[in-house]
């Protein structure tokens, strides 16, 4: 096994490092060139991802052959349900069988913090991402919130055995 995958402060470097590159990728896709260095502190600053920790929230980084390749976060939400937010893998990452790693252990992650239920929104253009989900049983449901990058909403219900 090559890929680790543990809690891990979203301010750490390795955590941070990660989150600056998802949100390059996915704002370089939306805007169709790349994201500036301003623009990605801009679109990180009071994202809260404060909350992604315990008890409201669990952020996860993963390794792979010890270098930081993967995150992922779960903010509880109402009712036993979690939100699946900010699913990354580095592009030179991709394809070494750790997306279905990262799913089960956020899973895992949102069940332990008491919900039964995960869902998450994404853009329309992030094809992998919705092909990810809908590999790892989610599927589409109606849209339980709304903001100007969602497009599609998903869910699935946990099971005991995440």
């Amino acid at each position: 096994m090559t890929w680790h995958f543990s809690p891990e402060r979203v301010d750490s470097p390795a955590a941070t490092a990660l989150r600056r590159d998802y949100y390059a990728e996915v704002a370089s896709r939306y805007w169709k060139r790349p994201a500036t260095e301003a623009e990605i502190d801009e679109g990180l600053a009071g994202d809260g991802v404060e909350l992604l920790t315990p008890p409201t929230g669990e952020f996860l980084v993963g390794t792979f052959k010890g270098e930081p390749a993967a995150c992922g976060g779960v903010l509880l939400l109402d009712g036993g349900r979690a939100e699946l937010t900010r699913v990354y893998i580095r592009p030179a990452f991709r394809g070494n069988g750790g997306a279905g790693l990262l799913m089960g252990g956020l899973e895992a992650a949102a069940h332990a913090l008491g919900a039964r239920r995960m869902v998450l929104n994404t853009r329309l253009d992030l094809i992998e991402a919705r092909t990810l989900y809908v590999r790892h049983g989610y599927a589409e449901i109606p849209a339980y919130c709304e903001g100007p990058y969602m497009d599609i909403w998903y869910g699935k219900t946990l099971t005991q055995a995440v």
